[in-house]
């Protein structure tokens, strides 16, 4: 019987979930067992980080540090090396602090973590299993972790498919930003299947493994949210649906259908003795306008586009899926839609291109006035918040995050292409990312409390290792939510603090992707708006 059971909901949000376990005409309670969850439980809005973004939130819920200490802050790592920008992907050799699964492996405790970002290649010394997530088909058996499970699974899991498991892009390569009525819906039913495997990966985890951590993550929840906000969103959905509208709406309530009796399964195998977490790396919500943050600040003499010889080079150039600037007129732009950051191009030594250091300050604060002057056709202004990473990135890898964070208005992501206007209306809602998430707690031990007060993502895994019976490290920014549980079990069980976290120490080397499966997964991406 496993102590604890994480089970993470990549994007779920309460806008969602409140509909789905609430009565609702002619559709019932599409999950009455988060239903009963939720009423015997405790639950809180999961603040994410300053960027509410997938690879530094779901790092940040790993490692209870923030993206300034674990070091990763989007899909890619760039470097400005004067004259080009170089990126390569972020993998788990980029977190540069120690994941709970080997802080509780090195405390004895047996773990399990699926489908979790950034976790290929496998974090060195697990007492356990780990199956990665965000990573392609054929590199799957290589980077599950020990190796002999992933030929257990396929030996002994009934319809085991490594294609629906992982992330198949070419059933996953999709229309860059709008689907059509065929497409969003295909979108939508392929993750049926995909969710199905990821459960019957655990479900086969929970009963022959007897992990006392035991933790998966269903993403389903985001990519469907991205494409099909319109059909989720209890303001958005039609209240006369056209029959492909209708079909939309049932699919997804078909999804967390499924979802919802998964969960039920897994808590039933983890037993009775189990506590039960929740939590998402962060919310959802619509997004009604564009800013095509890169025109804006070349109107602002920030940006310098390249010009086109028509070269083959050049044109690569423009096809590629980061802005094509002229690097020596441009001293501050914005890398991906993604990062929603901006980047100050600081000059290394006098003559080069880019700002020189001793005017640093005033050149950032003007760049933020300018910022905030920024609005809409009707006046409003589009960016909220302007985040400095020295305010919202503290750690030793403060200087890899974009100089400025922007917050917008509707919460979207920027667009980096040389198009005009600078702000547009879009056409129809799209779902984008909301800072808030969720984070909830079930099971023995757990005070029924309802809704308690906003949680900081950084509090996920000291929650989860005191569950487990572990101590707190003294490094972990986040603290355990003492009303998650009841008085009589925190009395029995009080949180203790411990050792600092170890160094991450070297990773096992890695298959590497080769250039058809990059681009594969930057088609991805940009289906699901983070890349252009």
């Amino acid at each position: 019987m496993s102590k604890t059971l994480f089970i993470g909901l990549d994007g779920c949000t309460y806008t969602v979930l409140n509909e789905m376990t609430r009565e609702l005409p002619d559709e019932g309670i599409t999950m009455p067992f988060m239903k009963s969850v939720m009423e015997a439980g405790t639950r809180a809005k999961l603040a994410s980080t300053p960027n509410p973004l997938t690879p530094p939130a779901w790092a940040s819920i790993q490692t209870g540090r923030g993206p300034g200490h674990h070091g990763v802050f989007d899909f890619i790592r760039a470097e400005d090396k004067g004259g080009e920008i170089y990126w390569t992907l972020y993998d788990s050799r980029d977190i540069d602090c120690e994941f709970i699964w080997q802080i509780a492996s090195r405390q004895g405790k047996k773990v399990a973590a699926l489908n979790f970002p950034l976790t290929a290649p496998a974090p060195e010394n697990v007492n356990g299993c780990v199956v990665p997530g965000f990573i392609p088909a054929k590199h799957l058996r290589r980077n599950t972790y020990p190796r002999e499970l992933f030929d257990r699974m396929k030996q002994d899991i009934p319809g085991f498919d490594p294609k629906e498991l992982a992330w198949d892009f070419d059933n996953e390569k999709q229309a860059m930003e709008k689907l059509s009525e065929e497409d969003t819906e295909s979108w939508v039913r392929y993750h049926l299947p995909r969710e199905e495997q990821w459960f019957r990966v655990a479900e086969y985890i929970l009963r022959n493994d007897d992990p006392d951590l035991m933790a998966v993550m269903f993403d389903g929840t985001d990519k469907i949210q991205h494409q099909a906000w319109a059909y989720l969103d209890p303001e958005l959905v039609p209240a006369d649906p056209k029959p492909w509208e209708k079909r939309m709406r049932d699919v997804c309530l078909e999804y967390f259908r499924n979802l919802d009796g998964y969960i039920k399964r897994l808590v039933e195998l983890a037993g009775p003795d189990a506590q039960v977490f929740f939590a998402s790396d962060h919310g959802f919500t619509a997004s009604t306008e564009v800013l095509r943050i890169n025109a804006f600040l070349a109107d602002k003499g920030y940006v310098k586009w390249a010009e086109s010889d028509g070269s083959e080079q050049a044109l690569r150039r423009e096809a590629s899926d980061f802005a094509n600037l002229d690097w020596a007129g441009t001293t501050a732009y914005c890398r991906t839609p993604s990062s929603n950051g901006i980047n100050i191009r600081v000059a290394a030594r006098p003559g080069d291109s880019g700002v020189p250091p001793e005017q640093y300050e005033s050149f950032r604060e003007k760049l933020i006035d300018d910022l905030y002057s920024l609005s809409n056709e009707k006046g409003e202004p589009v960016v909220i918040d302007v985040l400095k990473r020295e305010d919202w990135f503290p750690g030793k890898h403060m200087e890899r995050a974009p100089d400025l964070t922007l917050v917008l208005r509707d919460h979207g992501f920027v667009s980096i292409r040389n198009f005009q206007p600078v702000v547009i209306q879009r056409e129809v809602a799209a779902g984008t990312h909301h800072p808030d998430g969720i984070f909830m707690a079930y099971g023995p031990g757990v005070a029924a409390s309802g809704m308690i007060e906003r949680r900081q993502i950084v509090d996920v895994a000291p929650t989860l290792l005191h569950s487990v019976g572990l101590k707190v490290p003294k490094d972990f920014e986040g603290e355990v939510p003492a009303a998650f549980f009841s008085e009589q079990w925190l009395a029995q069980n009080p949180v203790q603090h411990g050792p600092k976290t170890k160094a991450p120490g070297e990773r096992q080397a890695g298959e590497e992707m080769d250039e058809k499966e990059k681009q594969q997964l930057m088609e991805q991406l940009q289906m699901l708006g983070y890349m252009e």
